[in-house]
């Protein structure tokens, strides 16, 4: 079991071929592997990544938008096509933001705007969902950028 390899090449054929191979874990052989540091480090790491996030979104939260510039950051989404997302979702995002479904999103601010573009990638298959999401906050950051 000392020389088994996940990846199906044989024993160790990649790790000593290739450095920087994907490696899941940084031990090397399960006697030595500890769960526990393993999700330690894992989370820690997320942790970093929460107060930028926190950060931004109560920027977001606090940055009002007027009714012209959320029109015009939807058309530019959907019309020009600055957001790799389907553009028959623009009625939906305009519909969400305008009359949110929700008291929290009655706010004219970016993050009512975020969430109005999130819940309409909601009716997407999963996967297109899922890029759109994700090409999301690089749009709105490019967007309103100058803001912060």
């Amino acid at each position: 079991m000392d020389n088994w390899n996940p990846y199906g090449a044989g024993p160790r054929q990649f790790g000593s071929i290739v450095s920087g191979v994907f490696t899941p874990v940084l031990a090397k052989h399960s006697k030595s592997f500890s769960l526990i540091d393993c999700l330690s480090v894992g989370v820690d790491r997320m942790q970093r990544n929460f107060e930028p996030m926190r950060k931004q979104l109560e920027a977001w939260q606090r940055s009002e938008l007027t009714d012209v510039t959320a029109k015009v950051v939807i058309y530019e989404a959907f019309v020009e096509g600055r957001l790799e997302a389907p553009k028959h979702l623009a009625r939906t995002v305009h519909d969400l933001y305008f009359e949110p479904k929700y008291e929290e999103f009655r706010p004219r601010t970016i993050w009512s705007l975020s969430n109005a573009f999130t819940s309409a990638f909601k009716d997407l298959d999963p996967i297109p969902q899922f890029k759109a999401t994700a090409k999301l906050g690089e749009f709105l950051e490019a967007r309103f950028s100058r803001v912060f």
